[in-house]
């Protein structure tokens, strides 16, 4: 057992290490920074409480505020290029460590969890 922890230990340290990690953290740090994104997450945040609100009184529907939300989400990404490049980054790593836990599962159960034809996408080791 004390392999398996001191290997869980060494990917952990080596997804902190690359790449897409610390294109996300770079990202990240740079968006925080900027006084416009923080104020468009700012407003965005504002506006998905006022949706919230509405939806539990009844005054919309849970499929009309989900439009609405989606809408004022994707108009701050068009105006915010910092949040826009944090979200993409973000994605990126998170495809990242999707793709280590299909393969972990790929050797603990033998399956994929959905193969989607393109091992570019999964990593599982069909092959």
């Amino acid at each position: 057992m004390n392999d398996i922890i001191e290997k869980t230990r060494e990917l952990g340290e080596m997804l902190r290490e690359c790449e897409e990690m610390k294109a996300y953290k770079e990202a990240e740090d740079k968006q925080k920074a900027d006084e416009f994104s923080q104020e468009c997450m700012r407003e965005f945040n504002m506006n998905r409480l006022q949706l919230a609100r509405e939806m539990q009184s009844g005054k919309m529907s849970r499929e009309d505020a989900v439009q609405k939300n989606n809408e004022a989400y994707e108009a701050m990404i068009a105006k915010a290029p910092l949040i826009k490049d944090y979200v993409s980054k973000k994605a990126a790593f998170d495809q990242l460590v999707q793709q280590v836990n299909q393969i972990i599962n790929f050797y603990i159960t033998g399956q994929t969890g959905g193969c989607s034809g393109s091992c570019s996408t999964c990593g599982g080791g069909c092959g």
